[in-house]
């Protein structure tokens, strides 16, 4: 069965943006030339490849199959077109990046903007999420990760802090009508600003003291789910409603504000930064070696 590959990029485009509007933005095709280009891969297989309604567009379980086989196929297929391309005194094309929360607000910012004025013909498209993921089903050339989240079987390397702490901190009103804790084991009395990732449970605050380890099942009046909204903790705990444990560094401009009061320091739990990984078994499209080649003459 000859298909052509334009009508393939075309399902592509919708069922990855979810939306035909999405999709022709992200391609810069027309939603109507999607829209036909689909009717007639549909036509041409003989089934059914998205469900569509006036308020989304799903792929059916054909359709995610196809997906699921076509992401990883065509991402090799622009990648090898990149390594071509490579040769060229300027990289150019989009550089997909799979990033957490956290990346995305305390590494990439004092990364992007210089590399972008380095290599102007590069285009970045960053999708932030906290969860694990499978970079090639995903259609990514590369993602940063701790090293208890990286995929197996992936080249990775240091970029950003090699050092991060995890802060506990509070507004200077909470504590004083509730006391300052001196041990991790006290937050159980206190009202704690808690974070889950999706499918699990309230993460436990982890210490650590010479030598001395803890993890404490903490508690509150409020829970958030994913690094996205992990800002509403921070405000939460300005605003005096308990007390909030996220990274230092986002912490710390409020902390240096007064807004925030550091507490438990001496038990702060230190960690080591993050790692920009990639498959090891594919071509490295040109500008993914750019952005590595960066990343390492910085360090």
């Amino acid at each position: 069965m000859k298909i052509d590959l334009a009508d393939l990029n075309a399902f592509l485009a919708v069922a990855n943006a979810k939306g035909f509007r999405d999709g022709a933005r992200a391609s810069g095709l027309s939603a109507s030339g999607l829209s036909e280009a689909v009717r007639r891969l549909e036509a041409q297989l003989g089934v059914r490849l998205l469900h569509r309604t006036t308020r989304s567009v799903v792929p059916t379980e054909a359709g995610q199959r196809l997906l699921a086989r076509l992401n990883p196929a065509l991402t090799e297929v622009a990648a090898a077109l990149d390594a071509i391309g490579s040769q060229a005194d300027r990289p150019a094309g989009t550089l997909r990046l799979n990033v957490p929360i956290s990346g995305a607000r305390l590494v990439l910012p004092a990364i992007v903007p210089r590399f972008l004025a380095a290599y102007p013909e590069i285009r970045l498209d960053i999708t932030g999420e906290d969860n694990f993921v499978d970079l090639v089903a995903a259609g990514c050339d590369a993602g940063i990760r701790y090293d208890e989240r990286l995929e197996q079987d992936m080249i990775a390397f240091p970029i950003g802090p090699r050092r991060q702490r995890f802060a506990v901190a509070a507004a200077p009103s909470y504590l004083a009508r509730r006391g300052r804790p001196t041990h991790p084991g006290e937050l159980l009395q206190h009202d704690c600003l808690c974070f889950r990732f999706a499918g699990s449970t309230v993460q436990p605050w982890e210490f650590a003291q010479g030598g001395e380890t803890l993890k404490v099942d903490v508690s509150g009046p409020l829970t958030v789910q994913g690094g996205a909204i992990a800002d509403l903790l921070v405000e939460s705990a300005i605003s005096g409603s308990g007390i909030v444990y996220l990274f230092e560094d986002w912490l710390q401009p409020h902390i240096d504000s007064g807004a925030l009061e550091p507490i438990l320091e001496p038990w702060w739990l230190s960690f080591s930064g993050p790692f920009l990984y990639y498959p090891g078994r594919r071509l490295v499209p040109a500008p993914l070696r750019a952005f590595i080649d960066f990343i390492k003459a910085d360090v």
